[in-house]
């Protein structure tokens, strides 16, 4: 575990394109047929994102960004910019065929529930625990916030992420295949994980990998 790591809540002011930067590098093949090409999709995400709906990790000293988790509280996630937005940056004849894509990847909270809005780490840093560590804080932020679930989405070419949620006490309840987004956006099947959120938290476990959702 790198004790020398900050967890702090929010998007700092500035850091919103490190931020984009690392979920891009995490998610950009799920993302890329919706809001790509990369560097305009990074673009789209930093310009649309909703700094109270992360918890984020810095490096000693405590100004670059190492690794960023998202979450969902009714109709804002980390992750914004509606119709409208997408239309305007990508025009009506492509926004279109992009809405659609995006409204795949869409996951609403029910009442009392937190919903991941993916997890992301720097490559260099991860094997080091920041990944425990954000998550411990994401279920810190829902416990605060009355919550008493949360809810997350791993796909199916991703073990590691699920072995660390798993380890975090989240347990699978459905499986949804999707074969016909194996080849648009590299995944055949999600798999829904959630665990309760207790009144008392223990801290994180000792933790070797560091996954993407």
């Amino acid at each position: 575990m790198d004790a020398a790591t900050v967890i702090r809540r929010g998007v700092p002011p500035g850091a919103e394109e490190r931020v984009a930067e690392l979920y891009w590098e995490a998610f950009g093949r799920k993302l890329g047929a919706a809001l790509g090409p990369d560097e305009r999709g990074r673009a789209f995400l930093a310009r649309h994102l909703h700094h109270d709906r992360a918890v984020v990790a810095l490096a000693p000293g405590g100004e670059h960004v190492v690794g960023v988790a998202g979450y969902r509280l009714g109709t804002r996630g980390l992750t914004g910019g509606g119709a409208r937005d997408v239309l305007a940056a990508y025009g009506p004849l492509r926004g279109l065929p992009r809405l659609a894509l995006l409204a795949l990847l869409e996951r609403t909270p029910r009442p009392g529930e937190l919903v991941m809005d993916g997890i992301a780490v720097d490559p260099a840093r991860r094997g080091t625990g920041i990944g425990s560590l954000l998550l411990t804080e994401i279920a810190a932020v829902a416990a605060e916030l009355g919550g008493t679930r949360i809810r997350l989405d791993v796909i199916d070419v991703n073990p590691r992420a699920r072995a660390l949620y798993e380890r975090h006490g989240f347990t699978a309840v459905h499986t949804e295949r999707t074969p016909y987004l194996r080849d648009l956006m590299g995944f055949g099947a999600v798999t829904t994980m959630r665990r309760t959120v207790p009144d008392h938290l223990p801290g994180p476990p000792d933790e070797t990998s560091e996954p993407q959702r």
